[in-house]
């Protein structure tokens, strides 16, 4: 969800405010070589940046400075009158002073990472004694006021963009132009969104509550996905902590005690900062191409708590999609040893490349923090989380309120910002825009008129051996994203088998404090039963393995479904789901090439191919720290950092609607990632389950086999469909992103970016006598990896082009299977940070 968030906001970027002293330059050596990480500041205030890679520098600010200052340590300071407010491309020249030389560092090259020999890193050490005795983690409880406003805005704004026929009849916008204070590029405002926050935590519980006062947003509408997707996309972050993660990926925080083997720390200047002496350290990272900051930071001499600290990522990092990322945070002196944050700032531009003038959207998010109060005991139930726990009166506050409640004013263009996107919403062309977007992000086409959508668009053509060409055509109620009920339906026609296919379901949001849903509906499809291990409860859902336009072997395995089904979810507890179901299914084959006959004494040929079956089931599913979007009957994941818990009973009955058997199958899974900080992304995948009674083929647990040529995760890649049947298995799927660990050393690779992934693939599995002999008239060959567990291995590059990925499978054992395929190469693409 929130990378195709992003893309609806791309869409409308591709199809600025008054500061009072602005200046930018660049900074040279005697040998007109760049100077990284050289100190620019406003004379007499404590305003001030570094240079970046290239001796870059952009700086602004509300006030008017007659000078600016250069320095570097060991170089000749430089004070220039600055006899305009605005000053760009200046370029200056420094001299190396001599008589400094031997009693300073020089910031350049690789620093030690010894104590005894830099005093930076004798500073650190301290840092990293005291970092649990600083900030909130000191009290035994705490409760304070949070203040967020986030922005989105269009860069680099010129006259040809403004001129442009993409804006024309909309002209009006560009009033509010700005130029950015870290990157000197001019701006438009296109979203902004502000909440007030009560947050209260308990160390002794590790609990912590966020009681939200009140939320307004603009430039989208009230979008809960849009106001979700900003929430995971600027999550909350410790700089202490070894690694900070940002845009799904883990940076090496300055701080880490990991920090000596990835950055080079340098002891620049100490001085007072709000009458604390401290200390000035900049940092630079050791190598390129890794996730890593520079920047530097004041540090306090007693405590040795963060005063100050700025970090910009390097412009070199392995992510997509971002090309600069710039944080600032300020810690403020309660006594003489508590240091709290009052103030974080977070801008990131993402844009297609890197190149310095191409176009982006800056995503700003500034948070003030204010009103701390420490070990004021609550009972743990306060703490508990609510199922529903929606405030609408949060999201309708009135001016008065956001007057009262602003920690820092609205300047001129963010007030600006409500009026001018309200009346941009009533140009026709930008809701042209807006809607072209809105299907990116959706992949639905909406018809406002009949509260009614058109999709999934993207599953409108599909192709299989049994049906050929499939044209599909969808639709769902939709009135807002909390609607309480839904209606959604398909039809489809295969051109092959000249055969149509439909499927409808309803439903229902009873309550929402406890999230009784009851849902029906009703599907007959034709479908590559043995896609997956756990059982999907999704009505309409399809597998991807019953299309595949090119595949290593015929794909005619495919089963004509007719189901019906009801079921009641609850969700008592937060992230716990209750979910009691029943459905009636009739199963046969859909192409004459593969048979579902079992044997059936009461048929008068003794074989039966069609399978009638109830079966009722009762699951539970679990997911610890899930976050959810909105109220409604259907609601998005607002983050995808969570574990997934799944157990199911299922239940084969006779006696009901004339089935044919009786059985009983239990089913449990487990999902979870691991965020390995700099080492990357594992996710890792457990599935177990047992079926007991005689069941046919179409009933029993067909290890997931891939005969697609795109990468599908908890399938085997080496597999073909019904290469192995169960009745009982274990499967273990683990997969690696090292996100560029291992690429971004080797010189010659660096540069692309790539990013190496690994894949190890299990199964154990039996099967009865009884199931083999009931499913003898079957052309499925019944056999199961019961004496050997069997397995394959995978190696990938991913992030090729930025959006492909490929992977070169392994088959470790049954090599004499017959038609086994010991080696494929499958891709995907997607987009990811």
């Amino acid at each position: 969800m929130r990378f195709n968030l992003l893309l609806f906001i791309f869409a409308l970027a591709t199809f600025v405010g008054y500061a009072q002293t602005k200046v930018s330059g660049y900074v040279f050596d005697e040998n007109n070589e760049p100077v990284a990480y050289a100190n620019i500041i406003f004379k007499g205030s404590f305003e001030g940046t570094i240079t970046d890679e290239n001796g870059r520098f952009y700086m602004e600010s509300d006030k008017t400075w007659p000078t600016l200052i250069v320095s570097f340590v060991g170089y000749k300071t430089i004070e220039l009158p600055l006899d305009k407010k605005v000053n760009y491309d200046l370029r200056f020249t420094i001299e190396e002073e001599a008589a400094a030389l031997n009693e300073v560092f020089i910031v350049t090259g690789k620093q030690s990472k010894k104590a005894e020999e830099n005093p930076a890193i004798a500073i650190l050490q301290k840092i990293w004694e005291r970092k649990r005795q600083n900030g909130l983690s000191q009290f035994k409880q705490y409760e304070y006021d949070r203040y967020e406003k986030v922005e989105f805005d269009l860069n680099t704004i010129d006259s040809a963009l403004i001129k442009s026929n993409l804006f024309k009849g909309m002209e009006f916008i560009f009033e509010q132009v700005d130029t950015s204070k870290v990157t000197g590029k001019t701006y438009l405002p296109i979203f902004l969104n502000e909440e007030v926050a009560k947050v209260y935590g308990d160390n002794l519980l590790n609990k912590e509550k966020v009681e939200l006062k009140g939320n307004k947003n603009s430039g989208f509408s009230n979008n809960q996905s849009i106001i979700a997707f900003i929430k995971d996309l600027y999550s909350e972050y410790d700089v202490y902590d070894n690694y900070l993660k940002f845009f799904d990926k883990s940076f090496v925080s300055p701080i880490s005690r990991t920090g000596v083997n990835t950055y080079n720390y340098v002891l620049s200047d100490s001085a007072y900062r709000d009458n604390k002496w401290c200390y000035n350290i900049i940092y630079y990272p050791r190598r390129k191409n890794e996730l890593t900051f520079k920047g530097d930071f004041w540090v306090n001499d007693s405590t040795f708590a963060i005063k100050e600290i700025n970090m910009q990522a390097s412009k070199s990092a392995n992510i997509n999609w971002v090309k600069e990322i710039y944080i600032e945070q300020e810690f403020d002196v309660l006594n003489d040893s508590v240091f709290l944050i009052k103030r974080d700032y977070f801008m990131s531009d993402f844009t297609f490349n890197k190149k310095e003038k191409s176009r982006g959207v800056y995503g700003k998010r500034t948070t003030l923090y204010d009103n701390y109060e420490f070990n004021k005991s609550k009972d743990e139930k306060f703490y508990k989380e609510e199922v529903f726990d929606y405030n609408l009166d949060a999201y309708n506050r009135e001016d008065d309120f956001w007057d009262e409640n602003r920690m820092e004013a609205l300047n001129n263009d963010e007030k600006g910002i409500y009026q001018m996107l309200d009346t941009l919403k009533t140009v026709k062309k930008f809701k042209r825009l807006y809607n072209a977007g809105s299907i990116l992000a959706s992949g639905y086409i909406e018809f406002d008129d009949l509260n009614l959508d058109y999709g999934p668009i993207f599953s409108t053509v599909g192709y299989n051996d049994v049906e050929g060409v499939r044209l599909r055509a969808g639709a769902r109620t939709y009135f807002g994203p909390n609607d309480l009920w839904r209606l959604q339906g398909f039809l489809a026609y295969g051109f092959k088998d000249d055969k149509m296919k439909y499927g409808f379901s309803a439903k229902y949001l009873l309550n929402k404090r406890n999230r009784l849903i009851v849902s029906a509906g009703h599907r007959r499809d034709i479908e590559q039963i043995g896609a997956s291990l756990t059982t999907s409860t999704d009505v309409l859902g399809r597998s991807l393995a019953s299309n595949a336009v090119f595949s290593t072997a015929t794909n005619d395995k495919l089963t004509n479904i007719n189901l019906t089904a009801l079921a009641i979810e609850l969700e008592p507890i937060k992230n716990v789901l209750f979910r009691v179901g029943g459905d009636y299914r009739t199963l046969s084959s859909a192409s004459p090439t593969f048979s579902l006959d079992y044997v059936d004494p009461e048929s008068t040929t003794g074989v039966s191919s069609e399978i009638k079956q109830f079966e009722s089931t009762f699951a539970v599913s679990y997911f610890p720290g899930r976050k959810m979007v909105g109220y409604g009957v259907e609601r998005r994941n607002g983050n995808d950092t969570y574990a997934s818990i799944f157990a199911q009973y299922s239940l084969g009955d006779k006696n009901i609607f004339g089935s044919d058997f009786n059985y009983t199958k239990l089913q449990l899974s487990y999902i979870q990632p691991w965020q390995l900080g700099g080492l990357g992304r594992l996710y890792s995948t457990i599935e177990v389950g047992k079926t007991f009674g005689t069941v046919p083929l179409g009933l029993l647990s067909v290890v997931p086999g891939n005969q697609s040529y795109f990468s599908i995760y908890k399938s085997f890649s080496q597999l073909n469909y019904y290469e192995f049947v169960t009745d009982t298995y274990a499967s273990l799927h683990l997969e690696h992103n090292f996100n560029g660990r291992l690429f971004s050393r080797i010189p010659f690779l660096r540069k692309l970016n790539w990013r190496e992934i690994v894949g190890f693939r299990g199964v154990w599995g039996d099967i009865s006598a009884d199931n083999i002999a009931l499913s003898a008239p079957s052309n499925i060959p019944l056999v199961a990896p019961t004496d050997e567990i069997y397995y394959e291995y995978s190696l990938g590059i991913g992030n090729i082009f930025k959006v492909f990925r490929i992977d070169f499978n392994f088959r470790g054992n049954y090599h004499d299977v017959p038609d086994a395929r010991n080696f494929g190469v499958t891709g995907s693409f997607g987009f990811n940070f």
